[in-house]
């Protein structure tokens, strides 16, 4: 069984459908899906098992994204992806860490599914176009086409910051220190003056803001207002999600928010907050991702 292709590529298949769909939920469902189809296959017929099964796991979140964009018409507030924790040595491959990163994410929830799979595909996982077209159903010549748009599109939203790990990493231990001490000029002082803050909360969370939070001070004192309210029981911590150093909140032991933050010349540009209790349920076991 350790050895079946499918087991053995668990973690990159996984990986393809998670950034395709933006939700571990659907994509472990994609891979269950997948999971039948190959055992339904004749095994001595498939000459590159990582290939065959890479187009598989495309087809089904393909399908999936139908069935996604639906509930997000109904969705409350702003959507962001499930968040994922991840171990620390995920980070040190860059281009997987900016590829899963929740701000790389929420980006490639903007391109059209054909678009997305062939960017996922091609850019992150450098599947040679021949292959990512029988994966989407297109031929390579339309696949280099939309691959060129897909480009274009992420090149003009995605955030154009590659900082140091350890500066990203002291930046966040930082915001902890002045969430966790109530220092509000401090939490000022990490943040550009133009940061722009957007939670998802899916509706279910008292306090939680709809919309994007925008200015170092009026953000300060939203975050120092939710530490307020908790009467003290609120805790920041630092911790590793989707590739990049981040912020987790705890209540009473139990995880409440996960921030995950961009950071430009040592200051904090763009925070993703992810409070929607269906979405934190990753955040306690590292997850297999991989390329």
């Amino acid at each position: 069984m350790g050895d079946d292709p499918f087991v053995v590529h668990r973690g990159l298949l996984f990986t393809v459908a998670y950034e395709i769909l933006g939700s571990a939920a659907d994509a472990e469902d994609v891979l269950q899906e997948s999971w039948l189809r190959w055992e339904a296959v004749d095994r001595a017929r498939v000459l590159a098992p990582r290939a065959y099964l890479v187009q598989v796991v495309t087809r089904q979140a393909l399908n999936h994204v139908r069935t996604a964009a639906r509930r997000r018409e109904e969705y409350v507030g702003e959507w962001l992806p499930e968040p994922l924790l991840t171990a620390p040595d995920v980070a040190e491959d860059v281009e997987l860490a900016e590829s899963l990163s929740i701000a790389m994410l929420t980006v490639l929830q903007t391109l059209g599914p054909a678009e997305r799979a062939v960017f996922v595909l091609h850019e992150v996982f450098d599947v040679p176009y021949d292959e990512v077209a029988r994966a989407v159903g297109r031929t390579p010549a339309a696949v280099r086409q939309i691959a060129h748009r897909a480009r274009d599109h992420v090149a003009a939203r995605r955030p154009r910051v590659a900082v140091a790990r350890s500066e990203h990493e002291q930046v966040v231990e930082r915001l902890v220190r002045a969430l966790n001490t109530g220092d509000l000029d401090g939490l000022v002082a990490l943040l550009a003056p133009d940061v722009v803050s957007v939670t998802d909360s899916g509706g279910k969370v008292r306090g939680a803001s709809r919309g994007p939070v925008v200015g170092a001070l009026r953000l300060a004192r939203y975050l120092m207002g939710g530490m307020a309210r908790s009467a003290g029981a609120l805790r920041a911590s630092a911790t590793y999600v989707n590739g990049r150093p981040a912020v987790r909140m705890e209540l009473d032991g139990r995880v409440a928010a996960v921030a995950s933050v961009t950071v430009d010349g040592g200051l904090v540009t763009h925070a993703h907050t992810i409070v929607n209790p269906d979405k934190l349920g990753r955040l306690d076991r590292p997850v297999d991702v991989r390329r």
